[in-house]
């Protein structure tokens, strides 16, 4: 009985001591190693961090509006490093839960880890909670399995493959179009809520590139990830107790739900497309193909692998040009004088009628800087992190191993002394000249992982912005309140509401 009592007090104190261990020496001794080279950043608090004050800022960045139309959108959509970096400057260190991150919006900082082969920085892995949304795709994926996947979709995304689907992109963009003018007949105005209509568009034109005469089937994927990402998006700012995601929640029920249904789909998708073998250039077709490694060794990812990457590219795809066209459209909208420079080059470059090709794209000089200041402006995603596997030195700062690092994308596309005094101003003359310093501009990432869907997403947005231009003018509505927002993504919170007059 006592031998069974000491075991006992023993296991007790070893878990005691590994707790303290892990919960309060190590962050402290973390916190200490930052201190003492001049990086602060908020107190760590034992197990939570600094969640609280994360979630706190982030619920009050919500209830409070823009006050006018300005571009000034930091404080808004990070509201946390807004307030931060005030106080502890662009580079500082705080807490998740126990995980220590090192925020940066230094470019020759960020531009050492992203374009840095020397050092092995790895993504930092998705939550258990976001993998029903990204499988395990390219987006969490490291190692030798990452560059598997890398070659084969980079052979699937190439230019002249997305050449090639830009007579579905058309077709997907005309048919939104006719379906505007059946509302608008007889009436001077037309009011959508384009963000809504062109994630249903992007939908549409993914689900055609990916499985053909299946994109109606297709289109229900994007219902179920759309929800998904809504319960994804609460769960990942805040604190997770080990094992709760398996417990039958109301929550995780649902979350599994929608993980099966949407699973089950791609997989119905992808037998179809198998037995009609009538589109060999969608995507599917592609990431199922064979290819050869430069060893000339014949490889090819599983059935479950291409599932994985559909879920990726579905959400991923949708979102991205979705997001840089709303915002687009209401930058134009604001900026008239924009808006009429590009509608004289898309007349004098295609007239009133886009081809079904992609010839002269690339003589869209005026888009191009527009679609670039909207990514500046707006960018997707708002930050990128990696994780060093081990100690590393970073300018004159040491970062320990696993020290999840997170560059802010917004803040460095927003900063003064890298863009000037109006940084926060719509001005595409910005980009009539390629930029010099890569990451002073990265809203598709940088280095190896650079987002590979970037070629179908940039000719998308060009062929739909044209589309558009040709045949409307538009004012933001009375309705529209700018209130940008970060939904995994950056979104309108309440829609994008804009007026358009038949030319």
């Amino acid at each position: 009985m006592h031998l069974l009592l000491l075991a006992l007090f023993f296991s007790i104190a070893i878990l005691v001591f590994k707790s303290v261990h892990s919960i309060i020496w190590v962050p402290w001794r973390i916190q200490q190693h930052f201190k003492t080279q001049g990086i602060g950043g908020p107190g760590y608090r034992p197990i939570s961090g600094n969640v609280g004050e994360f979630l706190r800022l982030y619920a009050e960045a919500q209830t409070k509006s823009m006050g006018g139309l300005q571009h000034d959108i930091l404080h808004r959509v990070l509201p946390y490093y807004s307030r931060w970096s005030g106080a502890y400057g662009k580079t500082f260190i705080w807490w998740f839960g126990t995980k220590p991150r090192l925020a940066l919006a230094d470019p020759e900082s960020i531009r050492e880890v992203f374009l840095n082969t020397g050092v092995c920085y790895d993504k930092v892995g998705f939550s258990p909670l976001s993998r029903p949304l990204f499988g395990d795709g390219l987006g969490g994926l490291n190692g030798e399995k990452w560059a598997l996947h890398r070659r084969i979709t980079n052979q699937a995304f190439n230019m002249e493959r997305v050449k090639g689907w830009v007579p579905e992109i058309v077709a997907s963009t005309r048919k939104m179009l006719e379906e505007w003018e059946e509302v608008r007949r007889g009436r001077d105005k037309l009011e959508r809520e384009v963000h809504r209509e062109l994630q249903n568009l992007s939908a549409d034109i993914i689900s055609r590139t990916a499985f053909g005469s299946s994109f109606q089937e297709g289109k229900h994927i994007f219902e179920l990830q759309e929800q998904q990402m809504h319960l994804i998006a609460k769960a990942l700012r805040s604190i997770q107790i080990p094992g709760f995601r398996y417990l039958p929640t109301k929550k995780n029920r649902e979350r599994w739900r929608l993980e099966k249904e949407t699973q089950e789909s791609i997989q119905r998708l992808i037998d179809n497309n198998n037995k009609t073998k009538e589109n060999s250039k969608n995507l599917v077709n592609l990431l199922l193909s064979a290819y050869k490694n430069q060893h000339g060794e014949e490889e090819r990812l599983t059935v479950q692998e291409v599932i994985d990457e559909c879920k990726t590219f579905y959400f991923a795809g949708k979102e991205t040009t979705a997001n840089l066209l709303t915002w687009a459209l209401i930058l134009l909208a604001i900026h008239q004088e924009w808006q009429t420079k590009a509608r004289e080059e898309v007349v004098q470059v295609y007239g009133h009628t886009m081809s079904s090709s992609a010839d002269n794209l690339s003589k869209l000089k005026t888009v191009g800087m527009i679609i670039n200041e909207t990514l500046r402006l707006y960018p997707p995603t708002q930050t990128m992190s990696r994780v060093p596997t081990k100690s590393v030195k970073l300018g004159r700062v040491d970062v320990p191993a696993g020290t999840q690092i997170y560059a802010t994308m917004i803040a460095v596309h927003h900063d003064t002394q890298i863009w000037g005094e109006d940084a926060n101003e719509f001005n595409p003359f910005r980009f009539k000249e390629p930029r010099k310093q890569l990451a002073s501009f990265f809203p598709f990432g940088l280095g190896p992982r650079i987002c590979v869907g970037q070629n179908l997403a940039m000719v998308e947005a060009k062929i739909i912005l044209v589309m558009i231009i040709q045949q409307y003018s538009f004012v933001l509505s009375p309705t529209y309140v700018h209130a940008p927002t970060q939904i995994l993504t950056l979104q309108p919170q309440y829609g994008a509401h804009i007026l358009f007059t038949r030319i």
